[in-house]
């Protein structure tokens, strides 16, 4: 006799409470529907959460950036993956189009937690067995995980705008020399020159200032960061190529997690075109061309699905 086929799990998505719609894109560029889950708080601000579709034996994928509120996008994440855990999901996946926490990776000063890693230790112990993420702060965060990680790169979205921009004398220019090896991965794709801002102190107790490493006078410069919080490294930036001669100044940002007012601050400066994606939900500017991330999101949990 022989064995009978073994079946290969049923493919669902999730929705956590961040980004709804980003969901909703993924599921319909899939070919699934979402399988409905509610998130709420209980009145002494606890959150609580309730998978109310079918995904026993699933190959589940939960759809959560964990943007502003931090805290609570995190915990929903890990409640919400327990949650069908417990309900016997085969395979649990988190799609963090944005990884919060992740400036804190290591101890630069006594007392300072690890964030980075302590986040990505609440997600295995929550029964998460793998995540997807969107260009996070620093490659070396891969580490910070202790699941299979596939870290993706926002390059095959973001480099055709550019390009259709058709500028000969593009320099892309990196806000500080942590960034710099994402502008020279732009640059190399582009064909475009390289620039870094450095920051440089006169004395011991002079004020920092911004330091141009690489031609920019009379180029188009793209400044390209992973991400805008307040806006002020980037329009500090912006600044200094405009003090340095820079034609025209522009500026690409993967994760767009601006405070409030972070926006206007960056539309003040010298900026001509402001490019980013919705991997965090926001509200529509027409100060900012956003690129949707859905495509690459869909394709890669199709692939995913196909693994045993």
């Amino acid at each position: 006799m022989h064995a009978a086929p073994s079946l290969k799990p049923v493919l669902a998505l999730v929705a956590g409470d961040a980004h709804a719609r980003l969901a909703e894109e993924i599921a319909r560029l899939i070919g699934i529907a979402l399988t409905p889950t509610s998130v709420s708080s209980f009145a002494d601000g606890e959150t609580r959460v309730r998978i109310e579709g079918e995904v026993q034996d699933a190959d589940l994928y939960i759809v959560q950036p964990t943007s502003a509120p931090t805290n609570e996008r995190l915990m929903s994440l890990a409640l919400i993956a327990d949650a069908a855990r417990g309900e016997g999901a085969s395979r649990i996946t988190a799609v963090l189009p944005y990884f919060g926490y992740a400036r804190q990776d290591v101890r630069k000063n006594p007392g300072e937690p690890r964030s980075a890693q302590l986040a990505a230790r609440i997600l295995r112990c929550a029964g998460i067995d793998r995540a997807v993420v969107l260009e996070l702060h620093s490659p070396a965060l891969e580490s910070a995980f202790d699941i299979p990680l596939l870290h993706l790169q926002a390059d095959e979205l973001v480099l055709p705008v550019v390009r259709a921009w058709g500028i000969a004398d593009l320099v892309i220019v990196s806000p500080d020399a942590g960034g710099l090896k994402r502008a020279q991965r732009y640059a190399s794709a582009l064909g475009a020159g390289l620039a870094v801002v450095a920051k440089t102190r006169p004395g011991p107790d002079a004020a920092v200032a911004l330091q141009i490493l690489g031609n920019v006078h009379d180029r188009v410069c793209l400044i390209v960061d992973d991400m805008a919080s307040t806006g002020r490294t980037l329009v500090a930036a912006a600044e200094s190529l405009a003090h340095a001669g820079a034609k025209e100044i522009h500026a690409l940002f993967v994760h767009a997690v601006m405070a409030p007012g972070a926006l206007d601050r960056i539309s003040a400066g010298p900026l001509r075109r402001i490019i980013t994606t919705d991997s965090v939900p926001g509200t529509p500017d027409p100060r900012v061309q956003v690129v949707p991330i859905a495509p690459i999101l869909a394709r890669t949990v199709r692939r995913l699905a196909r693994q045993p």
